[in-house]
């Protein structure tokens, strides 16, 4: 319903909406959902015995109705079956191709020896870098791609096989297939693009329980271009590049946002700003979604009306939009869907029959999408997007009415599609985060009044950035203002305490968590039909997400050092004074430092110590240079791993806080602390530019011997820091004669099993301290290194069994404090 329908009256006893709901295709489309979410994964032989069951009992059913009158009960509950029964046979006829097309060709049975091949590939993609939190290796690209062509290598026989053992597949004839894959290439396949056609040499690998690609291919070499993308492709990305050129002047994160809410194009997107508005639930607006679609429609529909575009007109200008839309966008799954879920989202919103047939379509779009790709049936995006738009279909209509009884129209609905779609998400959202978000409804409704104007104005620059590119800056200028405030709302949003709150994502506490939302969806109309009710339901919800009173017995009143639970990482935290304090590594994740920080009250701080640059260590960085004072951040003088090396000065120039670099055996004083730097007394040789210096197998690294440890004096206590030091660089700081002696051993790189006995037994700490993430894949902390300090007569506690651990020392009394998560 538009904002300019009348507000309706409160006469009606019923709910008008319920009534003019067409729903008979509900039911087929779950089923058809659910028939290939048990089938995509199968072999092609168990879908096709289904299809032939499913099509049995259709034939029998339809003989069965055929007689009765079709308004008979029995009639109607004859035919609501069949259609089950068509869509059932249909989906598993479509899991079965599809199965048989993955499986069919060489491509698999080369994956399953992890042969060598050399491949011609057509991306269907693009490139998205990533990195490996907790570890040390370098970046990747990851993209989706098809093989059109195969050649394996020939493998020499190992000699120690024995007689009559299968080789691998030795051909080397060139086979033509068509088989999509998932490329895991090196940093240099960056810059390749969707459409293109490449040359490749690398590595096939079986994938587990794979339902949309046949393998994954590892390549290691820079790729080869073999053919530019299509000219249509082509004239799509020179539209892309003139919306970034348009922006360029502008601050990095206004830079990034606007073209990730036209065209959904993350490229430029910062990690720091992904994480913020994945806590307050603005996810939508940076990917593409109907979102950006419905956003499109509604403003050029209007103004195709005010120059006399009727009827049928408004019809192919609507589908032009849609298809100009799609190109620029790429026309990958996750586009095509977005745009089904877009125009039905906009059905929803129209007058008269809208809603009715938005129900009819959406389970509509579900079946075809789910028949054209049934590996969706599985995909979480593809979830996502159909709970949303019905949550806004179903539920949306009904809330905006009970909020319009006593609220502006316009205003209720702002209120309720947030409303219905994050509830409807919330069970997904928790499972695939393990958070809950208290602040998502908020968050959407005060940054959707920005989010059209920045939209259309981005795709105007877009547009005109081919014409003149200094009109083009001036309307990217103009994009830019609301793109600021969604930003405000963004890291304001993330930093409130209660933003987002931890949930088990397991199938017990997801199923918890649904149970509640269906019981706020059966209860929540009758709050949102009356002011008082909504007001006390706000006051709630506010005093959860802002926490005036902090939680209880956290951080403890003296503390002086604080262990954060970050994960997999380390985040270790020294009182300086009021409000501030030194930061030894941020851990891997923003958003958790963040937090911990703003648990502690610190808007200050004098030195960020960062012990060496691997992602577990100064990943987090970001959150604790959001909206505090820094003064420097101390290094390693081992530069490496560049990659993070970069990130990390380039995100200290964004926000102007010098860099130095650490010298061994300096003293500083900072506050009540006092620290003497141990170790690195002498550097490895950096590797060369762009290379790995340690292979994913390695337990120690250049990187861990050249951590930052420091002895720091506070209170009375002495805690040794030791970063990720491995054996090496243990035995080499006891040669150095240091003393060693503490009471607190920040234990190296995690508990890790690689720890010198002599070192450990020489540092005779009463307290040892592990930050691990739970349920880590590296056995951290080992058990060898457990035993290790419980033979020192050693405390030890953990964050990955305790959460954050705080120390205080009244009356010279060691004492220990933990804050289990959530």
């Amino acid at each position: 319903m538009s904002a300019s329908d009348p507000a309706p009256t409160n006469t009606a006893p019923t709910d008008p909406d319920v009534a003019e709901l067409d729903a008979r295709l509900l039911a087929p489309a779950a089923a058809g959902w659910l028939a290939a979410v048990l089938l995509v994964a199968h072999r092609p032989a168990i879908s096709l015995l289904i299809a032939a069951a499913t099509f049995t009992l259709a034939v029998l059913t339809a003989v069965r109705i055929r007689n009765p009158s079709l308004m008979s009960p029995v009639a109607r509950r004859g035919w609501a079956l069949l259609g089950v029964l068509v869509v059932v046979t249909g989906m598993a006829l479509a899991a079965a191709l599809q199965t048989h097309s993955l499986r069919t060709g060489p491509i698999r049975g080369l994956a399953a020896h992890s042969t060598t091949v050399d491949v011609n590939l057509k991306l269907d993609s693009d490139p998205v870098v990533r990195r490996s939190p907790g570890t040390h290796r370098p970046p990747y690209v990851v993209l989706q791609a098809t093989v059109e062509e195969v050649r394996s290598r020939p493998k020499a026989p190992a000699a120690n096989s024995r007689p009559g053992e299968q080789p691998s597949p030795k051909s080397s004839q060139r086979t033509r297939v068509r088989t999509p894959v998932l490329v895991i290439a090196s940093e240099s396949w960056r810059d390749v693009r969707y459409g293109q056609r490449i040359a490749a040499t690398g590595r096939l690998e079986a994938v587990q329980d794979g339902d949309d690609v046949a393998a994954s291919l590892s390549i290691r070499t820079p790729p080869r271009p073999l053919a530019e993308p299509a000219w249509w492709l082509r004239a799509a990305e020179q539209v892309r590049a003139g919306l970034r050129a348009a922006v360029a002047d502008e601050p990095p994160d206004v830079r990034g946002l606007v073209p990730a809410l036209v065209m959904g194009d993350e490229s430029t997107l910062s990690d720091e700003l992904t994480e913020d508005f994945k806590t307050t639930g603005l996810t939508h607006l940076s990917a593409v979604s109907g979102t950006n679609l419905t956003l499109l429609l509604a403003f050029v529909l209007p103004c195709a009306r005010l120059i006399g575009v009727r009827a049928r007109g408004l019809t192919a200008v609507g589908v032009m939009t849609v298809v100009v839309f799609v190109i620029l966008a790429r026309p990958q799954p996750s586009v095509l869907r977005a745009a089904a879920m877009g125009l039905i989202a906009l059905a929803a919103m129209t007058s008269g029959g809208g809603r009715r047939r938005a129900v009819r379509s959406l389970s509509v779009a579900v079946i075809v999408l789910l028949l054209i790709d049934t590996s969706l049936a599985r995909s979480a995006g593809f979830a996502l997007s159909v709970l949303a738009t019905a949550g806004i279909v179903l539920l949306g209509p009904g809330w905006r009415d009970a909020l319009a009884n006593w609220l502006p129209t316009w205003l209720a609905e702002a209120i309720a599609c947030p409303l219905a779609a994050q509830l409807a998400c919330t069970p997904v959202v928790a499972w695939l985060s393990g958070e809950v978000s208290l602040v998502a409804v908020g968050a959407n409704l005060l940054a959707g009044p920005a989010v059209g104007p920045a939209t259309i104005l981005g795709f105007a620059a877009a547009g005109v950035a081919l014409i003149s590119t200094d009109i083009a800056q001036l309307i990217g200028w103009a994009a830019g203002w609301p793109a600021r405030w969604i930003l405000l709302i963004a890291r304001q949003g993330a930093n409130l305490p209660g933003a987002a709150n931890p949930w088990p994502a397991t199938a017990v506490g997801v199923a918890v968590l649904t149970v509640l939302c269906i019981a706020l969806v059966f209860g929540l109309r009758r709050v949102l039909a009356r002011p008082l009710a909504m007001l006390l339901a706000v006051l709630v919800l506010a005093l959860a997400v802002l926490r005036p009173v902090g939680s209880f017995g956290w951080p403890p009143r003296d503390w002086i050092f604080v262990m954060c639970d970050v994960g997999q990482g380390d985040g270790l935290v020294l009182r300086a004074g009021e409000r501030s304090a030194v930061v030894v590594d941020t851990g891997p994740d923003p958003t958790a430092m963040n937090r911990c920080l703003r648990d502690l009250k610190i808007d200050y701080i004098p030195v960020i110590v960062l012990t060496h640059f691997h992602a577990d260590h100064v990943g987090g960085l970001a959150g604790v240079l959001s909206d505090r004072r820094v003064d420097e951040v101390e290094v390693t003088p081992y530069y490496s791993p560049p990659a993070e090396y970069r990130r990390v000065t380039d995100l200290a120039a964004q926000h102007r806080v010098p860099v130095r670099t650490v010298t061994y055996q300096e003293k500083r004083v900072v506050g009540q602390l006092t620290w003497t730097t141990l170790w690195p007394a002498r550097v490895p040789a950096l590797p060369p530019p762009g290379t790995s210096s340690a292979t994913p197998t390695d337990e120690g690294s250049p990187e861990n011997n050249a951590s930052i440890a420091m002895m720091v004096e506070v209170s009375g206590l002495r805690l040794l820091l030791t970063g990720d030091l491995e054996p090496e660089s243990q035995r080499a700081i006891l040669a150095t004669g240091a003393d060693l002696r503490a009471d607190v051993l920040k234990v190296p790189h995690h508990g890790s099993a690689q720890q010198d006995p002599a070192f450990i037994a020489a540092t005779q700490a009463r307290l040892a301290l592990i930050s691990a993430g739970r349920d880590n894949d590296y056995g951290h902390p080992a058990p060898r290194t457990l035993d290790l300090l419980a033979h020192q007569t050693t405390r030890t506690a953990t964050t990955n069994t305790a959460g954050a651990l705080a120390l205080t020392n009244p009356d010279n009394h060691l004492s220990l404090t933990s804050r289990l998560p959530g």
